[in-house]
């Protein structure tokens, strides 16, 4: 089946066209500009102008940076706060005049790595980390998904909250090096380490391709592992979940 699957964060909103089968995408990635201020109203008028680039009219699933409760928005990160309290499902749907579903956009990527990446068949526990714009989380036991975990707003030692230590934005505002960065990323890690003892972690977003460069900075003992999907999975995991809410409607 052929989903839009689309990838909303706080710098760019992306989709493509996917075969939720295989999880390949048919069709070009589409890049468009997150709106400043990322409000409501102009995230739904961006994310129209995605589906009438793909002339899109069917199932649409979307892969959004916040915890999402029955299609609500329960917190707002790197968005507008107005967002919170929003039923994201509703609002999209009205202004796309298709069937939106949205789930945690770190969630949508785990989703995609657990049924086609490097999470596929992987017993115990799987972490999966987003680096962008923040620092997004899915846990899964046993292939199974805790949903909106959020740990990416932990507070380190330093008394600052992960991502604004260590997400790939602060990366790039305070000019660090790979090495340095890297570091930084490591003691977030060793916190994740220490809380759940995953079997597995998973990196993806922006940063996963760009393994190599901070690989040697990585001290936990957990294999730690880029995402196979790179930063095509929260594209990859939102259309599955939009199938997968399409499939549940119609029974």
């Amino acid at each position: 089946m052929h989903i839009l699957g689309v990838d909303i964060g706080g710098s760019g909103i992306k989709g493509a066209i996917v075969d939720t089968k295989t999880g390949e995408l048919v069709s070009e990635r589409y890049r468009l500009e997150t709106p400043k201020p990322a409000t409501p109203k102009a995230i739904a008028a961006t994310l129209a102008q995605m589906v009438a680039h793909f002339n899109w009219t069917g199932p649409i699933g979307c892969g959004f940076p916040a915890a999402i409760q029955h299609g609500v928005a329960r917190t707002a990160a790197n968005i507008s706060s107005s967002f919170i309290g929003t039923n994201v499902d509703k609002l999209f749907s009205e202004a796309t005049d298709c069937p939106c579903h949205c789930l945690n956009d770190a969630d949508a990527a785990g989703m995609a790595e657990m049924n086609f990446g490097e999470g596929k068949g992987q017993t115990g526990v799987v972490l999966l980390i987003t680096i962008g714009t923040g620092l997004g989380t899915a846990l899964f036991s046993e292939g199974k998904l805790l949903p909106n975990t959020e740990l990416g707003h932990l507070y380190l030692h330093d008394g600052k909250k992960a991502e604004h230590y260590a997400s790939d934005a602060v990366r790039k505002a305070e000019g660090l090096g790979w090495n340095r960065w890297g570091k930084r990323f490591n003691s977030y890690l060793t916190l994740m380490e220490g809380l759940f003892w995953p079997d597995l972690i998973i990196l993806g977003g922006g940063s996963s391709k760009k393994f190599t460069k901070f690989s040697k900075q990585i001290t936990v003992e957990t294999t730690v592992k880029p995402a196979a999907f790179l930063n095509q999975a929260g594209i990859v995991g939102a259309a599955m979940y939009a199938q997968l809410k399409s499939t549940q409607g119609e029974g």
